[in-house]
């Protein structure tokens, strides 16, 4: 990660705000995470990875949630077609359009979030297609920023630096609430990492 300044609540809580409506959520439920598509070498990074940034933010990764098994599932493909292999993608997804949207906007990742009925996310699903912009970037880079994307409902992509990482450090502070829709939450996290 690249050392930068520490954000301000303006810029926190635009990572959190999409098309005027704010919502940062964090993970209450312990982190079942199961990765579909990638090389065993490339593997272990990406374990790696998810171990170190979920230990950072001080929460607890576990082998199986107990009602869905996995509820972060990473899927990689060199070309979105490749979704096509995943039994049940509709349903897992519930967007029977998914291909044909990745492939018309030309995505190299997108990002569901299911949540819990106090706000909190309850599963995490990403699709990334490893022939697109990200074919050049070193996997260790890559592994940092998906397991940083995965943390909180970030509005947009970001990718890792010290100072999100900070973020995502104080939205997983105990007296933190797990879901928060009102902008003011931002200055709440800015306060924290001061």
């Amino acid at each position: 990660m690249t050392e930068q300044p520490t954000l301000d609540a303006e810029q926190i809580a635009d990572l959190f705000t999409r098309d005027g409506d704010y919502l940062c959520a964090r993970w209450e439920r312990p982190v079942a995470p199961v990765i579909f598509g990638l090389a065993d070498e490339s593997l272990d990074i990406f374990r790696a990875a998810l171990r170190a940034a979920y230990a950072h933010a001080g929460h607890p990764l576990a082998d199986t949630d107990p009602e869905m098994g996995a509820n972060l599932m990473m899927f990689f493909c060199k070309d979105w077609d490749e979704l096509n292999e995943i039994p049940d993608l509709e349903k897992l997804s519930g967007q029977p359009d998914l291909i044909e949207r990745l492939k018309r906007t030309d995505a190299d990742h997108y990002q569901i979030f299911r949540f819990d009925p106090d706000g909190s996310i309850r599963a995490c699903l990403s699709f990334v297609r490893m022939g697109g912009g990200f074919e050049n970037v070193h996997p260790a880079v890559l592994a940092e920023t998906l397991a940083m994307r995965s943390m909180l409902s970030f509005a947009k992509d970001i990718t890792a630096t010290e100072p999100l990482s900070r973020v995502i450090r104080a939205a997983y502070d105990p007296v933190m609430p797990a879901s928060a829709r009102d902008a003011s939450h931002a200055m709440r996290l800015a306060a924290r990492m001061e």
